[in-house]
């Protein structure tokens, strides 16, 4: 220690200060004395303890901390601490996100102070001075986003350690001889974080579930499931109550329903469906007009508020679609028999009636709950084949039946004619600024081991966008009958898109000669909906599609109604789906409720459910989307021989992201493996530029490439590139 006037060098000083703030700001409500500071940096030494006593009387004169009694400290609150989420980054490091602050605070790795991805935590901010990049620390974790941990185990002789592939945990999980339960070495194991001690590198943990081996596909889709927190089966007392409620169609309960058993009803479906959430009824009106009602599942007649059954349902809040399976809200006995609209069946339905007239103008509107019977079940496909052909035969080769059939002519001017003033409808929709995201779903074809054989790509056509434009008006109607009387509901909501993500989204369409109108929002919806239309066929869409709905805000549940931009909705809701998303059970009984004369419930009540809903939703589609990288990886095992066309979808300082035109799969070749130049990346290009040659490899460009290695595990491809479209020139 110098002798500079009795005080520490400036950079033991400062180290000493900050650690002694730190302390303080752990707990903002307690005073401490220069014993108890003392005691925590086990300081028990006069010297030492002098040192505390003047260090304590800097920070005071320095407005950071405050004397509020005789010897006794706390800290000055400012906002310097502020609260937030961590975002890890897969490089050991994270940001801080916080609403209170405009940009996202860097924070260094040995900052983190045990916080992982997710984690509320308060941070202390450093130099927040003009010029300097703020920095940030972690001094308190508020709320561990999660606990539970899918990931390898390895075990020795006293202990064992758990890594997990997600690049964001930067840390493994230590597991007691005694917390390892019948887990083998090797084995996929869920486990759960009990506690990390103050000088331990891991967090202790207990194996709670053994998934299988890794690479077997039920382990790996049972993982993706575990990972997010998502069940696969229902505890057995939820199936028994489940199995003991009543399904039949009673007499009583149609008298008090709008009984539509006789007008013609139908279902349009994919194939493969098994739960038919929706019906649509039609029948000419004497005045020439047409009533068509929208018929959906009364799941809320059957799944009571304050059961089991209720509280599992609400637990889920969403189905899940992996690529193998459904992960189901309800139990089977409701989702695929009593709540679904099977043809030939009288059902139990909450609907939504609609007047329109040739010009597709909404005359007259009815809501309630009715019962329906429903006359015919088609596929997509056929259905899209009487709308192509105007014919009434159904051919053999997309039969659901595998025969050729012939509808009535009823069915057959139904469906022409719900498909016309659906055109209609979408045509004014999106004349008002709605845009039209028909991205390419990619799809396998599965043989009885799950086993992928085949891939094929799903695209909406005229029969999928009839029920679309009839679901949109159900769902914009209830919600603008409820907001109009200015009751508590539960809103879908879309907020305008952020222009800085618009901008990246300019600058990477430009380099193929694509361009968004910033001028109003209607230009920018219209400019984006011509961007759709303009790259549909191109090698680049895939890649142009993505990046315009990565550039929108993401929709989510509120009572907070702020519209709906991408539909060009002023009122919009869920209500079409109450089989696989309890938003629409909440909407059918606010509905109900408040066509019985009840006054407006509880907002803040609501928002926490639709929190709670839009929270899962987003798991959901986390697990599906892995689900189907998942898959892409296993279907490429068995194509690392071949050569593929593909695109680039992403450019980063450690290689080149290609998605193959043919499947969709992607895959990364890396830098350092790109053998016929030294390649550097161009930020301002989105590019590997040859150091020698000169060569670009840049977004969208054309490359031939191999299979290098399929990691199922981490649901990685990496590929070798073996050239590009342009050498062939």
């Amino acid at each position: 220690m110098s002798k500079n006037n009795g005080r520490p060098s400036a950079k033991k000083e400062k180290d000493f200060s900050r650690k002694i703030y730190k302390l303080l700001a752990k707990d903002p409500n307690k005073s401490f004395n220069y014993k108890q500071v003392a005691a925590a940096f086990h300081v028990t030494d006069t010297k030492g303890r002098n040192e505390i006593i003047k260090e304590l009387k800097y920070l005071a004169a320095k407005q950071k901390i405050e004397e509020t009694e005789r010897g006794k400290y706390t800290v000055i609150a400012k906002n310097d601490y502020i609260e937030g989420v961590i975002d890890m980054t897969s490089r050991r490091t994270a940001y801080f996100v916080s609403t209170e602050l405009e940009d996202d605070i860097f924070i260094p790795t040995n900052n983190l102070n045990k916080a992982l991805d997710g984690d509320r935590v308060k941070v202390y901010i450093y130099n927040r001075r003009r010029g300097k990049r703020p920095e940030g620390e972690v001094v308190e974790i508020l709320e561990r986003a999660k606990t539970d941990f899918v990931g390898v185990i390895d075990v020795q002789k006293n202990f064992s350690f758990v890594s997990t592939a997600n690049p964001k945990m930067y840390t493994d999980i230590f597991i007691p001889k005694n917390k390892l339960g019948n887990a083998q070495d090797g084995d996929v194991v869920l486990v759960r974080i009990e506690d990390w001690p103050a000088k331990a590198d891991s967090p202790f943990g207990e194996v709670t579930r053994v998934l299988g081996r890794p690479g077997e596909h039920d382990t790996e889709i049972h993982a993706i499931l575990a990972e997010y927190g998502l069940p696969y089966d229902f505890p057995v007392d939820v199936e028994a109550y489940a199995q003991k409620i009543d399904t039949e169609i009673h007499e009583d309960e149609i008298a008090r329903r709008r009984d539509m058993r006789k007008t013609l009803t139908l279902t349009i479906d994919p194939k493969d469906a098994k739960d038919f959430d929706d019906a649509l009824s039609f029948q000419k009106l004497d005045n020439g007009n047409y009533e068509i009602g929208i018929h959906i599942a009364d799941v809320s007649h059957y799944l009571k508020e304050g059961t089991i059954l209720d509280d599992e349902a609400y637990n889920r809040a969403t189905s899940v679609y992996l690529v193998d399976r459904v992960v189901p809200m309800l139990p089977e006995v409701l989702s695929n028999f009593a709540c679904s609209l099977r043809p030939h069946e009288e059902k139990y339905t909450f609907s939504a009636v609609f007047e329109l007239n040739d010009k597709a103008e909404l005359v007259n509107q009815w809501f309630g709950r009715t019962v329906i019977y429903s006359d015919q079940r088609f596929a997509y496909e056929e259905a899209q084949h009487i709308i192509e052909t105007k014919e009434a035969t159904i051919p053999a080769d997309i039969s659901l039946t595998g025969e050729a059939y012939t509808v009535s002519d009823d069915i057959q001017f139904t469906i022409l004619k719900m498909d016309a003033l659906a055109k209609i409808m979408r045509k004014k929709r999106m004349a008002k600024g709605a845009i039209s995201f028909d991205k390419v779903e990619v799809k396998f074809n599965l043989d009885e081991n799950a086993e992928p054989i085949g891939v094929y790509f799903k695209e909406s056509k005229d029969a999928n966008h009839l029920i679309e434009e009839f679901m949109l008006l159900a769902n914009r109607k209830v919600a603008e009958y409820i907001g109009k009387q200015k009751k508590t509901f539960v809103y879908r909501i879309h907020d305008e898109p952020d222009t800085d993500k618009l901008m990246n989204l300019q600058t990477v369409i430009s380099k193929f000669g694509y361009s968004v109108n910033f001028k109003t929002k209607q230009t920018i919806s219209q400019s984006l909906n011509q961007l759709m239309v303009d790259a549909r066929g191109k090698k680049e869409q895939n890649l142009v599609d993505t990046l315009a709905i990565r550039s929108m805000s993401k929709a989510k549940y509120s009572t907070d109604n702020i519209g709906h931009y991408g539909l060009a909705f002023d009122y919009y809701s869920h209500f079409t789906s109450p089989i696989r998303r309890y938003p629409d059970v909440m909407a059918h009984r606010l509905l109900q409720y408040y066509l019985d004369g009840g006054a407006s419930v509880d907002e803040e009540v609501y928002e926490d459910k639709c929190n709670h809903c839009s929270g899962m939703e987003y798991l959901a589609v986390n697990a599906e989307r892995d689900s189907i990288k998942y898959m892409q990886v296993k279907y490429m095992l068995d194509h690392k021989d071949e050569e593929f066309l593909g695109v680039i979808s992403g450019v980063t300082e450690w290689g080149i992201y290609v998605e193959i035109v043919s499947n969709k799969c992607e895959g990364m070749c890396r830098i350092r493996e790109i053998k016929d130049d030294y390649y550097t990346f161009d930020d301002k290009q989105y590019a590997l530029v040859g150091e020698v040659t000169g060569n670009l490899l840049q977004l969208g460009d054309e490359v031939y490439v191999k299979v290098k290695n399929a990691d199922l595990v981490k649901k990685q491809l990496d590929f070798q590139l073996v050239g590009t479209v342009k050498d062939d020139d």
